[in-house]
């Protein structure tokens, strides 16, 4: 029920009607199109990142690779393989700079509260 005019409407019915489409120009899906073409990465997992429908991003990226003359090839097996991995291990890089940098900044305060104090190591 609308509070303010005490009608009653069912959802999805008056929900959709006043929705406009978003509308992107076609820079926008060429370089959303390629962010998928040459990143190697799935059209599941940038369109999560940009918030566009993953079956509309699809349609940008065959509609791209269709124009272009000699599209990259799909990863074989292989390949998506060794992505996965360098991607994990990326990940785990990532967090294991990240504790340093925490750890460095620990010792640092650690060692500038023991000068500090009179102490020296």
């Amino acid at each position: 029920m609308d509070i303010l005019t005490g009608q009653v409407s069912l959802a999805g019915e008056d929900a959709l009607m006043g929705a406009k489409r978003k509308r992107y120009t076609p820079a926008y899906r060429r370089d959303a199109a390629h962010l998928v073409i040459d990143t190697g990465r799935t059209i599941v997992e940038v369109a999560r990142e940009i918030g566009v429908g993953e079956a509309l991003l699809g349609r940008w990226v065959a509609a791209e690779r269709a124009r272009m003359e000699d599209p990259p090839g799909a990863l074989d097996i292989d390949e998506r393989a060794e992505l996965e991995r360098l991607r994990a291990e990326n990940a785990q890089l990532r967090m294991d700079r990240e504790f340093l940098k925490k750890a460095a900044a620990f010792f640092v305060t650690e060692n500038a509260s023991n000068s500090q104090n009179g102490r020296s190591s």
